[in-house]
């Protein structure tokens, strides 16, 4: 499986919380680890919302 960075996701985002740091606009949810990883151990399968940000020019 090729590894999702979620920082490169336009749904992904800083909540600036020390015990959930981590967000998914997608799928509505803050977390201690990437939203990639929760999505795959919860479900066996790779996240399927992920769309890379546009790069800056």
């Amino acid at each position: 499986m090729k590894r999702i960075n979620c920082r490169r996701c336009e749904y992904y985002f800083v909540t600036w919380e020390a015990n959930q740091p981590h967000g998914c606009k997608a799928y509505g949810f803050k977390s201690k680890q990437l939203p990639s990883m929760v999505v795959f151990s919860s479900s066996g399968v790779p996240c399927s919302l992920f769309q890379e940000k546009p790069r800056a020019k």
